[in-house]
Formats: C-alpha cells, sequence, structure tokens
C-alpha cells in the first residue's frame, strides 16, 4: 500500500483528522471538561452552554493547554526535550483540582501510546523513554504537540485542531447531559469557530512563561464535582 509523504499537505491534515476524531480511543469521551459540575449545580442551560465554552476556550483552555501544545510541537520539533518537559510540568501545575490533573494525564498518556503505533516517529519514541523515566507527567496537550511534530503537522493547524477536538468533546459532553440535542450542539461547535480561530492565533505567538489559565467558577466547580455522590464523567 503506498503512503502520502511525511510533512506533505494533505498528509498533515489526515493525521489532524485522525488525532481529533471522537473515534480516536485518548479517553476525551470520559470527559465533561467541567461541565457536568456546571449542570449538578444548575449553573448551565442550552441558552448559556455557547457563553460557557467560549470562556473556557479563551481563558482557560487557550491559555493554558493550547500554548502548551504549541510550545511543546515547537520544541519536539527542534529537538528540545527540555523544553518540551518544561512545558508539560508547568501545564500540569496550572490543573488546580486532583480530577483535572489526573484527567489530562490519562489521556495524555492513552493519546502517546496509540500515537506511536498509529503515526510513529522517533519524537513519539523519546517523549515517551522520558515518560517511562517519570521526567514528566505526559499531559495531554503536550502528548497532542509532540505526536503532530512527528507528523509534520504545522503548529496552528496543531493548536486549531487539539481546540476542535475540546470542543467537539464539550458539546457531546453537553448532549449526554441532556443539556442540548444533537442539532442544537452542531449550532454551538459551528458558533464557536471564531473563538477558536482567535485561541489560535493567541496561542501559537505564546512564550512558555505565558503559559497559565483562570476561570476560578470552572475551578469550584471542578472541585465540587470531585466529591459529587454520582457523576457521569471522569471530570
Amino acid at each position: 500500500m503506498g503512503t502520502v509523504p511525511a510533512g506533505d499537505g494533505l498528509d498533515a491534515l489526515l493525521v489532524s483528522l485522525q488525532l481529533t476524531d471522537s473515534a480516536f480511543p485518548s479517553g476525551f469521551y470520559t470527559l465533561s471538561h467541567g461541565l457536568e459540575g456546571f449542570a449538578q449545580a444548575k449553573a448551565i442551560d442550552a441558552e448559556t452552554l455557547p457563553d460557557l465554552l467560549a470562556d473556557l476556550l479563551r481563558h482557560s483552555v487557550g491559555p493554558a493547554d493550547a500554548t502548551a501544545l504549541a510550545v511543546a510541537r515547537r520544541a519536539a520539533g527542534a529537538g528540545d526535550w527540555e523544553l518540551v518537559m518544561e512545558a508539560d510540568r508547568r501545564l500540569h501545575a496550572t490543573k488546580l483540582n486532583r480530577e483535572l490533573r489526573l484527567a489530562s494525564v490519562r489521556t495524555g498518556r492513552q493519546m502517546l501510546d496509540i500515537a506511536r503505533e498509529s503515526v510513529g516517529g522517533a519524537e513519539l519514541e523519546r517523549f515517551a523513554e522520558l515518560v517511562a523515566a517519570k521526567r514528566t507527567p505526559c499531559s495531554q496537550p503536550v502528548a497532542a504537540g509532540v505526536a503532530y511534530a512527528a507528523a509534520g503537522v504545522p503548529v496552528e493547524q496543531a493548536v486549531a485542531s487539539d481546540l476542535f477536538a475540546f470542543a467537539a468533546s464539550f458539546t457531546g459532553a453537553a448532549m449526554r447531559l441532556r443539556l442540548t440535542d444533537f442539532r442544537k450542539a452542531q449550532v454551538v461547535l459551528r458558533g464557536a469557530a471564531v473563538v477558536i480561530a482567535e485561541v489560535t492565533r493567541d496561542a501559537v505567538v505564546r512564550e512558555l512563561a505565558d503559559l497559565g489559565g483562570c476561570v476560578p467558577a470552572a475551578d469550584v466547580m471542578s472541585g465540587r464535582h470531585e466529591r459529587a455522590d454520582a457523576r457521569l464523567f471522569a471530570s
């Protein structure tokens, strides 16, 4: 069977689609990204759902996860593994709630494991060695950044792809929590495109020192969710 040359624009797109597809078994389907906590507190409904998604993208995922991904993608592509590990450690430290840290690492290690087999590349093998040596936690955005580097996916495309995966996972969780239906979820997801583009542009120009988001309400809801008697999602 023939293969698309590594680094080819079409191949980069195909890798991006594969890594962010809902069928990719990274464990994203087990996460609500804090949404279940808001639902349990009756602090969210169909009308306010798009606003919460935009706030999380602009003030949490963008400054933290997307920035770490961009830094890791560039660093892994340049072979700067100290910078990759520092981005990973800083991102891990910015996640104040235990369930968010655990979820990021669990999905990150699953991403790394499957990407090594499906995407392959020296970058993924080197990062796996560092994770196995317990030198770095393996947060999901950093693992994704390394996978994108191994496949030659451009930084901006890598960041936008992962942000879309977050938004798709968020709206999928909203459907399972009965906050919306499948038609309206697609409207919300399409409406988030302008925010994703904005957040992508900001994330790709940030440096490591700029890494870190702040959405106190989401942290509070996550803390409550962690102690809830019953939970559908891991976060």
